[in-house]
């Protein structure tokens, strides 16, 4: 039985730091852990893919509103590891890189420094350069990883999807598939997922090891 995984980037980067003891600014180590991970679901000789969808870094300039520093998105620690982190997916073998990208336009002050100027507990001339952040959105993941869902069962190209997410923006893609006789698996990484999305999965299975807490 042929098997596709997908996996959600920033799902799996923001839980890694919870499941495992890597140094999760290592690029090439986070890449092998991901891949390791997924191998740990099918034989190898039964994968068809590995699907990594993630944003290319931002590419823009501003200027910090309090400090007037200048700023380059694509310079900064970030943006650095998250191409590093791609050009390692890359040379993996049976893995495709499916790229969104990222909007950002305004820079924004915190909900919680907003909630103590309304209250008059600050000024904004209190404001620190840690309390305005950039404001920025993710585009067009959700999209590929629907497409993605839909060309697979549509062709028959698999027989079992396993999902590496934790929301349940892929359920109406899950619901698709499984019509269409697929097995759909979710890997939450041992995360809290809500109980509504047994109803849309064949299975519940994480293969990373589980946190003590």
């Amino acid at each position: 039985m042929s098997t596709a995984i997908l996996v959600d980037a920033a799902y799996f980067l923001y839980r890694a730091r919870r499941v495992y003891n890597i140094d999760i600014n290592n690029p090439e180590q986070v890449v092998n852990t991901l891949y390791d991970m997924c191998l740990e679901h099918v034989d190898g000789s039964k994968l068809y893919r590995i699907l990594v969808y993630d944003c290319a870094p931002l590419d823009k300039k501003s200027h910090h509103p309090i400090t007037n520093e200048f700023v380059d998105f694509s310079q900064l620690p970030g943006a650095r590891f998250r191409q590093e982190f791609h050009n390692h997916l890359k040379r993996k073998r049976k893995v495709a890189l499916r790229l969104g990208y990222l909007s950002g336009h305004n820079w924004i002050i915190k909900p919680d420094k907003i909630k103590r100027l309304l209250n008059n507990e600050i000024l904004v001339s209190d404001l620190e350069h840690f309390d305005v952040v950039y404001d920025i959105d993710q585009k067009e993941v959700d999209i590929k990883i629907g497409l993605d869902i839909a060309s697979l069962a549509y062709k028959r190209l698999v027989k079992q999807i396993i999902l590496i997410s934790g929301d349940g923006d892929f359920v109406p893609a899950a619901k698709l598939a499984r019509r269409e006789g697929i097995d759909v698996i979710l890997d939450p990484m041992w995360g809290c997922i809500n109980p509504s999305l047994h109803e849309h999965i064949d299975g519940l299975k994480s293969t990373s090891p589980r946190p003590r807490n």
